[in-house]
């Protein structure tokens, strides 16, 4: 249900560029200086600043009634967003979005990492996120459908492309309501999804693995403790980066399809799904591995030189098969990374207010690595992107050079915790993975 419901966030979060190439940058005059990369940015603003109290409040009020709810209301946002005049009208339902959808990953995170061992949380993250790139996938397609609407009841086609996935959107709120499962030391409250009994073995199974399984008592300092833990940042670095990346494709690829290689606006939209499918295949078959081999970083390292291969390729070759070969490498890297970063950092931290922090910092960064998106993929360098396609080689040997880092440290801690002289995370038998 997770998934699902991030397959209609990651929709209505990026459906903006097939929107911007069916008529919303020429209706709303976003063409003018940097208006399409600002409506683009003005969503990230709200979607940082409001992670870190709405992981609290999914912990509090709990995730079927907190995350139904903003669905739902998103939902409203997103076919009001189909009835715009201008384009001050649509950064501040982007606002809106933003602060939304703040509440929506950063909970998803946590939630599932709170219901898997540490070597089972790649293969879930993968599946959830793959769900995701499903999304990703056929949003273009359903866009190019919709925008066929052209002219009915006098609306242009990509106001139906708002409109009627706001309706979807609010169909798969109405089913959170149902379907959505609590933490698992309350699921057996959640549409007696498991009883009591199965609850308590999830409950003693994830306690076996790294004993956090029951909750907490909330106080603002054990929440705000992990702050002062290096991980913490490094981990997020690593998110910024990869979301630097994976945002302005989202964003940007159907315009660079379009005007870039020539593509028409059907072809631009619907060639953004076979690269999606083969990441897919990517994200999942390295989540396998890394699950099955207990290893992290081999994984990130190798998505990393993935993207480093395909965004040379896409940004610089001459041939557009050539380049189109290089959107396939570049999109799998990066997104193939997001499950693997997340199973990074949730492997290697305890505590459920940690874990929360950590997944609303993480997201955070991802949100910041959005803002960077819209800033170096600007709109006067359309169509090759150049200072964008620099700055996400940059960033992908930034990953590197982290993951090596910690990786090194971790290590050495793991020594140490073996002789005795270091406990990690209040706990003697916990270790790193690497």
């Amino acid at each position: 249900m997770t998934g699902l419901a991030y397959c209609i966030s990651l929709m209505d979060r990026t459906n903006l560029s097939a929107a911007a190439i069916a008529g919303l940058k020429k209706e709303l005059a976003l063409n003018v200086g940097n208006r399409y990369s600002i409506v683009v940015l003005m969503f990230f603003v709200p979607y940082i600043i409001f992670q870190p109290p709405m992981t609290i409040l999914i912990r509090k009020i709990g995730p079927t009634i907190f995350l139904s709810t903003i669905i739902m209301t998103w939902a409203v946002i997103m076919i009001g967003t189909g009835f715009t005049k201008n384009w001050g009208q649509l950064v501040g339902l982007r606002v809106l979005l933003g602060v939304l959808e703040a509440g929506y990953f950063p909970g998803c995170v946590y939630l599932l990492s709170c219901w898997y061992t540490r070597y089972d949380v790649q293969k879930r993250f993968s599946i959830f996120y793959l769900i995701g790139c499903v999304a990703s996938a056929l949003s273009g397609i359903l866009a190019f459908g919709l925008m066929q609407l052209n002219g009915q009841h006098g609306l242009t086609g990509w106001r139906w492309i708002f409109i009627l996935e706001g309706v979807i959107t609010g169909a798969i709120g109405l089913l959170c309501f149902v379907f959505l499962v609590d933490f698992p030391d309350r699921a057996a409250k959640s549409w007696k999804f498991l009883n009591q009994k199965e609850c308590d073995f999830i409950v003693r199974r994830i306690n076996n693995d790294r004993k956090d399984g029951n909750l907490e008592p909330f106080s603002l300092i054990k929440f705000l403790r992990p702050g002062a833990d290096l991980k913490i940042w490094g981990f997020a670095m690593i998110f910024f980066c990869l979301t630097t990346v994976t945002y302005a494709i989202a964003y940007f690829l159907p315009i660079i399809l379009m005007e870039g290689m020539g593509f028409g606006v059907g072809a631009a939209q619907c060639l953004v799904a076979p690269p999606y499918v083969f990441a897919g295949i990517v994200m999942y078959a390295t989540a396998w591995f890394g699950d099955k081999y207990h290893v992290r970083a081999p994984v990130l390292i190798f998505n990393a030189l993935l993207c480093i291969i395909g965004l040379p390729m896409m940004g610089f070759a001459k041939g557009d098969a050539t380049r189109y070969a290089g959107v396939f490498f570049t999109v799998a890297g990066a997104n193939a990374n997001i499950p693997s970063c997340m199973a990074y950092q949730a492997n290697n931290v305890r505590g459920q207010w940690t874990r929360a922090f950590s997944s609303a910092t993480l997201v955070g960064f991802g949100g910041l690595g959005g803002i960077v998106s819209s800033l170096v993929f600007r709109s006067q360098d359309a169509p090759e992107y150049r200072p964008g396609m620099y700055a996400a080689l940059a960033c992908n040997v930034l990953i590197i050079l982290i993951v090596s880092v910690m990786s090194i440290w971790f290590r050495f801690c793991n020594r140490q915790a073996e002789q005795g002289k270091r406990v990690i995370e209040r706990e003697p038998s916990f270790r790193y993975t690497i």
